[in-house]
This record gives structure tokens, C-alpha cells and sequence, in this order.
């Protein structure tokens, strides 16, 4: 099975930086951030992720505002880091696939092989109005711009041969022409010569991740997702979706091998329910947003969580969790220590990173290079 964590801010609840221990001081401070994806690591996670986006969180009466950019974070915890991956949020509404594609590569380059890249679109006035190059779009046009997209990025991390770089200091040669390729993509709304100005990643294609918050999303993740995130708030949503997931994939020529399926949930953990319910108690009292959710809530023990995971595991429904932490200074030690060591202990989860890149862990094939196959 799989386990992604999420560290954005102090925690998926509004009012997790006002707790005891959020270190709230340090939520700007990459410091902070280089222990909370050690701590991840020691579990053997495959992943810790990190949401972005060009516009200010949803304001709350006290939430957190503001947050550094996730893909130059990212950049910076790859050499501090190993063998986790890394997924940083990147905008496809307002950021060029050119630009994507190459910060996603440095990433990968950097890691050796960690990253990957979490699929963000906008639709607020607030992010459009941050740029003013075009008007706010509605969902389904983000989502639909959001697949072109994705389809570009991954033409132009091919656009250099693996081979390409050969380096050969009595010719003079540092790269081979034949094996830089112009991608020549025109689409609806991108017209894109290429090639990239950075060599393919060491994974070929990094990971791409898709949430499914809709069935348009739904939609692009099975075209062309490497790992989706599905919100679903029982089992029985699950297995549903995952099972129109993979109609979709079959439509589109995927066999479900090539797609890793992870449900979002929100986490309140604590050594027996009724303290793990005055948690979440004492956080709606801080920040009374309600915390609404619309995917999985765990509010309770290790273990049952640790029971939950296997169940929609065997069942078929996914094929792993992608935790956000009520509160990263509490939840995250509590799934790293307890959590994981009940999974190991079932035999259901790794004892060590099973490779050295995000595709090994993932168990997902390097996929082949589009161009040199056509060549």
C-alpha cells in the first residue's frame, strides 16, 4: 500500500498553527519544514505534499494567510531528503507548460528522481486579478486547459533523448542535436515549439497527480494521472468512483497497472476516541469554521485508523491514504510512530524504500521517451 502525507501550513484545520507546539513562529521558516519531512521519511512514506496557489487561503475569522512557493520549497528539501518523494502544487491556469515542465525537471534532477507534480488550476478573480493577462475562468475550462496542459509538460520533459547529453570533450560535443526534439504541439490554447532547455528528469516523466474534486477531474486523471486523489467519504464512495476511474482509463487505452489511487483523509488522532474528539473539540472552538471536509474523516486511535487502512486496501476501493493532519505538530508523529509500525507489523506496508526514485516506490514503469520511440 501506499501513505502520502500532507504538509501544507500547520495542519488541514484552520486553527492548527494557534495549537500548542505548531511552532506558528516558524511557519514561514524552510527549517521547520526540512524536520517535518525528516520525521515523514522516517516512516518510509512515499510522498509529502505541498499545496499553492496564486491566491490568498479562504479566509477564516483566524486562519493562516500567505504560504511560500512550493515548487522552489521543494527544490530546496530535495538534497536534505531521500527517498521520499516530493509533490509541490503548480498552477496550470496562470503558469506556462514551458515553466512547469522545467521546474518540475529541477526538481527531479535535484532529488535524483524524488519528484512529482500536483496538478493546481484557478478559477478565483483574486488570482486572475494577481496577473491580468486573461479572465477568470469557470471549473470545467481550468479543468479541461489543466489536461492540455499535462499533455505538453510531458512532451517536452521528452523532448531531450535519455542519451542526449554525451559530453565528449574530443569532439567538443556536449549534446547530440539528433536527440533534442522540437515538440511542435499546437493546441487549443498552446503552441509550443520546444525543446526544453533542461534534460529529461531521471524518471522520464515525473509522477503526475490529480485530484478528483469533480467528474471533469475525474476525467483528465484517468487520461493522464499517475496517481489520483480521490475525495470519498465512505467506503462504498470509493469503490464507485474507483470503479468509473477505471472505465474512464479503459476508454482512454490506460490499463489501471499505470494509475496509483489514494483517498484524501482528514486526521484527528489520539491515544482513545473520546481525546481524539476533544481535539477536534478544542480546535472548532479556536477557529468555528466548521471544518468542512468532503472527503474521509478519521477522528480516533492508531489503530483504528490503521484498521480503516487496510480495509479499503483489501477491498479494492484504493490502493493507499493521502493523510492531512488535523495538526502536522501532533498527527504527524502520531502516523509515523503508531500508525506505520501497525501496518509493518501486518505485513501490509514496506521496511524499507524499495528504490531510489518516486516511480520505484510507487511501483510505476519509467515510461518511454514519445520521440526517440517515433525515431
Amino acid at each position: 500500500m501506499h501513505l502520502g502525507v500532507d504538509l501544507t501550513d500547520a495542519g488541514a484545520h484552520p486553527a492548527a498553527w494557534r495549537t500548542l507546539g505548531s511552532q506558528a513562529q516558524r511557519l514561514f521558516d524552510a527549517q521547520r519544514l526540512d524536520a517535518l519531512v525528516a520525521t515523514a521519511q522516517r516512516g518510509l512514506l512515499d510522498l509529502v505534499a505541498f499545496d499553492d496557489a496564486f491566491s490568498l487561503q479562504p479566509v477564516t475569522r483566524h486562519g493562516v494567510q500567505g504560504r511560500l512557493d512550493a515548487a522552489l520549497v521543494a527544490s530546496r528539501l530535495a538534497p536534505r531528503s531521500a527517498g521520499i518523494g516530493l509533490v509541490p502544487t503548480i498552477d496550470t491556469t496562470h503558469t506556462e507548460p514551458f515553466h512547469v515542465s522545467k521546474a518540475v525537471a529541477t526538481i527531479d534532477h535535484v532529488s535524483k528522481g524524488r519528484a512529482a507534480w500536483q496538478v493546481g488550476w484557478s478559477t478565483t478573480q483574486q488570482a486572475t486579478d494577481a496577473f491580468g493577462r486573461k479572465a477568470a475562468q469557470d471549473e470545467v475550462d481550468a479543468i479541461d486547459e489543466a489536461g492540455e496542459v499535462i499533455d505538453v509538460v510531458g512532451r517536452l520533459w521528452d523532448s531531450w533523448e535519455d542519451d542526449a547529453e554525451i559530453r565528449d570533450r574530443a569532439t567538443s560535443r556536449f549534446v547530440d542535436r539528433d536527440k533534442l526534439h522540437h515538440v511542435d504541439y499546437e493546441g487549443i490554447r498552446f503552441a509550443v515549439k520546444g525543446p526544453s532547455i533542461t534534460p529529461r528528469p531521471p524518471q522520464g516523466r515525473p509522477p503526475v497527480v490529480v485530484t478528483a474534486t469533480s467528474d471533469e477531474a475525474l476525467a483528465v486523471a484517468a487520461r493522464r494521472a499517475d496517481v489520483v486523489r480521490l475525495r470519498a467519504t465512505s467506503l462504498d464512495d470509493a469503490l464507485a468512483q474507483r470503479a468509473r476511474l477505471d472505465d474512464l482509463a479503459g476508454d482512454a487505452g490506460r490499463s489501471t497497472d499505470e494509475v496509483r489511487v489514494l483517498v484524501d483523509t482528514y486526521v484527528v488522532l489520539a491515544d482513545d476516541e473520546s481525546s481524539a474528539r476533544a481535539r477536534l473539540e478544542l480546535l472548532d472552538d479556536l477557529e468555528p469554521s466548521s471544518w468542512a471536509t468532503d472527503s474521509l474523516v478519521h477522528v480516533g486511535t492508531a489503530g483504528a485508523l490503521a484498521e480503516t487502512i487496510e480495509t479499503w486496501v483489501a477491498a479494492g476501493a484504493v490502493d493507499g491514504f493521502h493523510v492531512r493532519p488535523s495538526s502536522l505538530s501532533t498527527d504527524l508523529d502520531v502516523l509515523v510512530h503508531r500508525v506505520v509500525p501497525i501496518l509493518q507489523s501486518a505485513g501490509l506496508f514496506r521496511t524499507a524504500y524499495p528504490g531510489r526514485t518516486l516511480r520505484d516506490t510507487l511501483g510505476l514503469t519509467r515510461p518511454a521517451n514519445v520521440f526517440a520511440a517515433t525515431a
